[in-house]
């Protein structure tokens, strides 16, 4: 099962997708996009899960596709 995750960067200015913990794939201005865009690529390689991490890096929720 991959693992999608969004995350901040380190000032909390913008959103990574990140896949299986590697480098990031793209960073974005609103949280909710990259949310949007990590369920489109999560879903897409189902089995996947995605974990979205709040600006503390905690995870604040996590979704099975």
């Amino acid at each position: 099962m991959k693992e999608y995750t969004v995350a901040p960067n380190k000032d909390v200015t913008g959103w990574y997708v990140k896949i299986e913990d590697v480098a990031p794939t793209d960073l974005y201005d609103m949280r909710s996009t990259a949310i949007e865009k990590a369920e489109e690529l999560a879903k897409g390689d189902s089995p996947s899960r995605l974990l979205i991490l709040n600006d503390q890096h905690e995870v604040e929720e996590e979704r099975t596709f």
